[in-house]
């Protein structure tokens, strides 16, 4: 398969590429790089698409949100994960429903803590958002086209790049081996939970 990963120089979209390019062809995607792409603008989906040419599959690992307060900080701060992670994704699924192929598919990133935490509000608004809308366009999905999202967790390499207890993270080898089932399988409409204790 061609698949076109989204975020592939990120700590899971790296892993995800290099899984997934052991047996496929992989065009690799990111905000610097030479196929570039911002999920907050949807002139530079339209052109990754325009660049990459029609795909088997499409996975997204480029999406994400930072704990924001809910009571400081300005508006702008605050909404700033929505046009990415969830805006972004769904207008990157409106586009890719046209450029993937036939039974082909689109795998996204949504993905919540077990317990919320402070600044996590936001996040939970989003990714619920996010696995409500795989849910139902599922349904709508052209030509056999499967959608799901991969909800990852605490990841284990993370933690340890902010100095923190890396007991409570999952391997990033595992959760991208969830987006490669999700790829290579046959789930739709789904949120597959990677790294959830």
């Amino acid at each position: 398969m061609r698949i076109l990963v989204i975020g592939a120089t990120g700590t899971i979209g790296s892993a995800v590429a290099a899984n997934l390019a052991v047996r496929h062809e992989v065009v690799a995607a990111s905000r610097r790089g030479p196929l570039r792409v911002d999920m907050a603008d949807t002139a530079t989906i339209d052109t990754l698409f325009a660049t990459a040419g029609t795909v088997d599959a499409v996975v997204c690992c480029a999406a994400s949100g930072g704990l924001t307060p809910l009571s400081s900080g300005s508006d702008t701060a605050f909404w700033a994960g929505l046009d990415g992670k969830l805006v972004g994704q769904v207008n990157l699924v409106r586009r890719a429903a046209a450029r993937v192929r036939d039974g082909g598919s689109v795998t996204l990133t949504s993905g919540r803590f077990t317990e919320p935490v402070p600044g996590s509000s936001l996040g939970y608004l989003v990714n619920a958002g996010l696995e409500a809308f795989v849910h139902a366009a599922a349904t709508e999905m052209p030509r056999g086209i499967r959608l799901n999202t991969v909800s990852p967790g605490w990841v284990r390499e993370t933690l340890l790049g902010l100095g923190m207890d890396p007991a409570g993270g999952t391997p990033v080898a595992d959760i991208a081996q969830v987006y490669v089932d999700a790829v290579e399988g046959t789930a739709h409409g789904r949120t597959l939970p990677a790294g959830m204790p």
